[in-house]
């Protein structure tokens, strides 16, 4: 059984963070200022010090305003951060300005936010900045499994491991399993970050709401509607909301998932560390997933 209220690895990076992070992507958006705040110190105090950004998210208020928690805040956490791979940028500049942002000399974890540039050389940099101290750990997000084994073999002629790939992963969206991506991450020991694992509220509401890609609208509401019955009940029976139990499926799933809902709600933080130190049945567990299956 996999247990859910350890730290987990990124990788073979050297570094632990709590299994559960927090994604600041909404963070950038309205006044969210004082809220953050309190979403930073009630994770902290829940055991979550996980905290993942980018320079794209708010074009960089996300980034301010994780900076602004940290001096306000002097508890440890690990800091997570992206780069957007577009043509004539220079990483060094781009990654020099988050740090800046952010209040730090090095960031724990950055990424390559999308694989929009050669794989290789975007790792060469990602070297370059490693061996200048700037990051301690090297990621990739929204690649493929061919791309992060691109990935992993460039950054072997440095002596670096590739940390973690940040994909969509959720209930709803579980294309990790049959795409090759979760194989990999389990092959090359890289963690799989995953973004959006409350599938944006879809279930939480017990209504169905739209439809995954390549499924017809009526199947995949039946599907939907049972799969939200399954967790309404064991939701009940545990005395959890169905949030937590999303997430405890994930974190029982694999020992390379780690899962980073986001929230400007100091009292969602809560809910979604609630997540962490209890454990779905075997039970349980089959019974989500079989009713979430990804259908070929």
């Amino acid at each position: 059984m996999i247990q859910t209220q350890s730290t987990r690895l990124l990788g073979a990076s050297g570094l632990s963070v709590s299994p559960l992070g927090v994604g600041t992507n909404r963070w950038a958006y309205g006044k969210n200022d004082a809220q953050v705040l309190q979403v930073f110190q009630a994770s902290l105090d829940a055991g979550v010090c996980f905290f993942d950004t980018a320079e794209l998210y708010g074009f960089g208020k996300s980034e301010r305003l994780l900076g602004e928690c940290l001096r306000h805040n002097q508890r440890q956490a690990v800091i997570a951060s992206k780069f957007i791979p577009l043509p004539t940028r220079q990483l060094g500049k781009a990654l020099d300005a988050s740090l800046e942002r952010l209040g730090l000399k090095t960031v724990d974890l950055y990424y390559i936010h999308f694989p929009w540039a050669n794989v290789e050389s975007l790792m060469d940099q990602m070297a370059e900045a490693f061996q200048r101290g700037k990051i301690r750990a090297v990621g990739v997000s929204n690649f493929s499994a061919g791309q992060m084994r691109r990935a992993a073999d460039r950054l072997a002629r440095y002596n670096i491991p590739l940390a973690a790939n940040q994909i969509q992963y959720h209930l709803l969206h579980r294309q990790p399993e049959v795409n090759g991506v979760l194989d990999a991450c389990r092959e090359l020991d890289v963690a799989l970050i995953a973004y959006v694992p409350l599938a944006k509220g879809r279930l939480s509401t017990g209504l169905p709401q739209g439809a995954p890609a390549g499924s017809s609208s009526s199947s995949s509401s039946e599907r939907q509607k049972a799969l939200v019955e399954v967790l309404q009940t064991i939701a009940r029976r545990r005395g959890r909301s169905i949030g937590q139990v999303m997430l405890n499926w994930l974190l029982r799933k694999d020992e390379h998932i780690i899962p980073i809902p986001g929230t400007t709600s100091a009292a969602h933080a809560l809910d979604n560390a609630g997540a962490l130190n209890w454990e779905l049945s075997d039970e349980e567990f089959a019974a989500i997933d079989q009713a979430s299956s990804p259908r070929e």
